[in-house]
């Protein structure tokens, strides 16, 4: 596992991570443009990103089987040739509802496509620095927002959002195929390896999913999850609230975002050094404590402070999970098992936002969103500390056939 190849695996699983998430949440760029262009309702326009959200979750798991199977570079060329698609086709759409197939439906199923079988393929070429390789894919798709979004905007702002759109799409192939074409497998494996990782494959799912080590781990995700998503989602409108003027609240979540690329890299080499359950543990609680602590929040410098904390810190903790499927599961399942896991982790995603809404609408006030949201967070804690110790060496990985 000394080949340099390795690194080039992990900047194309940054590359095409950061093109596939970046196209799918620029929607929000695209949401005034369309909506006035159109008549669309921006409630019926948003739907497209609640779609892609769920579809994730099952393409997720989907693609991660297709990777254990056949490799990942087939399953990232189709993905490629899907997402390419998906904007052409949102940008020709003449009704809502072909819109929200289009956007909602094939770009949530492309851009699946990328994150667990890439984050499946870098762990096959790491035994050393795994946390810290596959922190910088997650790095790489944390920059969609500083990339995609910024150049959306100004091709709706030079054209408009049909040809913004347009153009997206066939950039997204122009990039994307290409760098498909650089994953391969990592050096051959042993006949006993090969023997091992065709037994691995037929077992069947009921036997890796219902093990206790991906129970606490896919639910710890979905709790982790569930927790920041909706203090993310809801955090610019919170601030306003408490006095923030709108622009200023926007950099918060900007602020956020950055603090979450560099939260990605300290965690990972955490993790490499100390260990992955400490690490996410130490995680899973600060993300708890600075949650409530949103709530005697007052003003900017307070808001800022609490943004790099909590960015960096559920920015950090998200690679993480990666690395215990893998180290519970070995190398010949990893995708399979990341990708139900972020399956449950999807839906903790799009029920944060929800509940937030649910608890501002019947309070008027976002403090038991926080407060909630916090409670989460520590049952994610006490989850997480119920993970079974992981294997030695020596030790069989978890659900290998005896």
């Amino acid at each position: 596992m000394a080949s340099a190849y390795r690194w080039v695996i992990v900047a194309a699983g940054g590359l095409m991570g950061c093109v596939a998430a970046g196209t799918m949440f620029s929607l929000a760029i695209f949401l005034e443009p369309v909506a006035s262009e159109t008549g669309w309702s921006r409630a019926g326009i948003s739907t497209a990103m609640t779609l892609n959200f769920l579809v994730m979750g099952l393409g997720g798991f989907l693609w991660g089987s297709l990777t254990d199977r056949f490799g990942a570079r087939i399953v990232v060329l189709i993905g490629s040739v899907l997402l390419g698609l998906a904007l052409v086709l949102a940008s020709r759409a003449e009704s809502l509802l072909a819109f929200q197939l289009a956007y909602g439906t094939l770009v949530g199923l492309a851009a699946s496509a990328f994150f667990a079988p890439m984050i499946a393929a870098v762990m096959t070429w790491f035994d050393e620095q795994r946390g810290l390789a596959v922190s910088l894919v997650s790095t790489g798709m944390g920059m969609a927002p500083m990339t995609v979004s910024p150049l959306a905007r100004t091709l709706i702002s030079a054209t408009d959002w049909r040809t913004a759109m347009l153009m997206i799409g066939v950039g997204a192939w122009a990039i994307l195929l290409p760098t498909a074409l650089l994953i391969r497998r990592p050096p051959a494996l042993s006949a006993g390896d090969e023997a091992e990782a065709v037994e691995a494959r037929r077992q069947p799912l009921s036997r890796l999913l219902l093990t206790p080590q991906f129970l606490v781990l896919g639910f710890t995700f979905f709790a982790c999850c569930a927790a920041h998503s909706g203090p993310i989602f809801h955090m610019v409108s919170y601030a306003m609230l408490c006095g923030i003027a709108p622009m200023a609240a926007v950099s918060i979540y900007s602020v956020e975002g950055l603090a979450g690329l560099g939260g990605r890299v300290l965690f990972g080499v955490l993790a490499d050094r100390i260990g992955v359950k400490p690490v996410l543990v130490t995680g899973l609680l600060i993300q708890a404590a600075v949650i409530s602590a949103y709530l005697a929040a007052d003003d900017l410098t307070s808001f800022y402070t609490l943004a790099v904390i909590f960015g960096g810190t559920y920015g950090g903790v998200m690679p993480l999970y990666a690395v215990l499927a893998r180290e519970y599961f070995g190398p010949h399942v990893v995708g399979t098992v990341f990708g139900a896991a972020t399956m449950l982790s999807s839906v903790g995603m799009a029920f944060g936002p929800l509940a937030g809404g649910w608890a501002f609408d019947a309070f008027a006030s976002y403090q038991w969103l926080f407060i909630g949201s916090a409670l989460v967070g520590l049952g994610a804690v006490a989850i997480a500390l119920a993970f079974p110790p992981l294997p030695g060496k020596d030790a069989e990985p978890a659900g290998a056939v005896a």
